[in-house]
């Protein structure tokens, strides 16, 4: 009975702090149907349109470089604490912006708010979690992500007809107050409260979130860790942690150059390309995105655990190359028939499939656990900002693309990315399915081969 109680209150926790997925996901999604209302509103051209869009992005930068700071000062569940407090403000902003200079400054402060949370959720979920559920809490956050940008499409798809732009905005602010008040349950980070020296509050935590055998192993495993490392400052210079601080770099690269950003933020635009003429045509396709986004990534989090890592990331990656791939030249020959309209959104959903299963989730799982504890911050604030930094170059240059090379070579493009990519995951990627975060540092400090930092 104990043990079912304890666990409880782990997936309580987990959902908890995966709630900060939700705001990511929420305006990651909202944009997409909001941008053409704010086009018309401002008189917007097509580089102030990416500007809106990329203004978030920018702003999340900002978010993860503070972030560091505060999960290293003030623990990890404070942070995510700010973001939702910070987002209320940011989601008010945009809701009562009166120009397009207000509206890029509110979408800045979002974007902070959106570099707190994407950078501090999944670190606190791999610390907090027990080893043999670790990928399946860390890819809550990501299943939050796809509940809130299927939330936002559904928001933007009501509230299309009447063009309340302002309203798609507005709404974000409820679940932002809500994650406000829900963080207040959140225990500390184990881990963290280790490393500042408080072993006993420590102890009370995991006694929590884990059975009374497995308490004071996982501490003497914590503490040993942290002893044999050295400082803050000489981890972070050291060759090996800067190994694996280039392999999390090129995965958040890899996940947000498959181009997944240019189908969340521009998906009504590629459904007009493919022939759906009418705003709530284009919203409705949207929302069929949105859907298999979100119940896709619930097989992530059931299988995760038991698969591993890396068969689902092939599978995935093989996916959503084939599908780009067979929707460039979709584009090539021409989408003129009623077929050809609906085999391209075929192709669509068939790509979201082969991301919400592997890179959505995978790739944060993985950021959060190959990092040495007193370096993770760093390497988990690093990643995070490659991929609002690489999220940012595909949203702000998707337009572009399309109308200089056109769908077919940009489409194309990104299908040749996800084969490089196949090839990196399948010689530096390590499986870490059932190993704990004190095991890979070990492996890591022993100057293991990346690809084997699981065994």
């Amino acid at each position: 009975m104990q043990h079912v109680k304890e666990k409880g209150f782990v997936y309580v926790v987990g959902i908890t702090a995966a709630l900060a997925g939700l705001l990511f996901g929420l305006d990651t999604g909202i944009i997409s149907g909001a941008l053409p209302f704010i086009r018309n509103t401002f008189s917007l051209t097509v580089g102030q349109s990416e500007a809106v869009v990329t203004a978030a992005l920018i702003g999340a930068v900002i978010g993860t470089v503070i972030s560091g700071f505060l999960t290293r000062k003030f623990g990890r569940h404070f942070a995510i604490w700010v973001s939702a407090f910070v987002f209320c403000i940011g989601a008010l902003l945009c809701a009562l912006s009166v120009n397009l200079e207000m509206l890029v400054i509110s979408r800045v402060i979002l974007g902070v708010a959106l570099g707190l949370s994407s950078f501090t959720a999944p670190l606190y979920l791999s610390e907090i979690s027990p080893k043999h559920l670790r990928g399946g809490m860390i890819a809550t956050f990501q299943f939050m992500i796809t509940v809130g940008i299927l939330m936002s499409y559904i928001t933007d798809t009501l509230l299309t007809p009447s063009e309340s732009w302002r309203w798609m905005f507005g709404v974000t602010f409820f679940p932002a107050f809500i994650l406000f008040l829900a963080v207040l349950i959140l225990p500390k980070s184990p881990r963290w409260l280790v490393m500042i020296g408080k072993k006993e509050e420590a102890r009370q935590v995991l006694g929590r979130v884990r059975n009374a055998d497995e308490i004071n192993a996982e501490l003497a495993e914590i503490e040993s860790t942290i002893s044999k490392t050295h400082s803050f400052r000489e981890v972070i210079k050291s060759k090996t942690f800067l190994k694996v601080l280039m392999l999390g770099v090129v995965l958040q690269a890899i996940q947000q150059f498959s181009g997944i950003n240019t189908v969340i933020y521009y998906a009504p635009s590629i459904f007009k390309l493919a022939g759906f003429a009418t705003p709530i045509e284009q919203m409705w396709a949207t929302v069929v995105v949105g859907t298999v986004n979100m119940l896709t990534t619930i097989i992530a989090i059931m299988y995760v655990d038991r698969w591993g890592r890396k068969p689902i990331l092939y599978f995935g990656l093989c996916t959503t190359t084939i599908s780009l791939g067979l929707l460039g030249y979709l584009f090539h020959v021409g989408i003129d028939s009623v077929v050809s309209q609906y085999l391209a959104v075929a192709l669509v959903l068939s790509f979201i499939f082969g991301f919400a299963v592997s890179l959505g989730p995978i790739i944060w799982i993985l950021c959060a656990e190959i990092f040495p504890l007193k370096g993770r911050d760093v390497g988990v604030g690093v990643t995070t900002a490659t991929n609002w930094i690489c999220n940012a170059i595909v949203g702000g240059t998707f337009l572009t693309l399309i109308s200089n090379f056109g769908p077919a070579s940009t489409f194309g493009l990104f299908a040749f990315i996800g084969f490089l990519s196949l090839l990196i995951m399948i010689y530096f990627v390590p499986e870490t399915k059932d190993v704990s975060l004190e095991r890979i540092e070990a492996n890591l400090l022993a100057n293991k081969k990346l690809r084997d930092l699981g065994a």
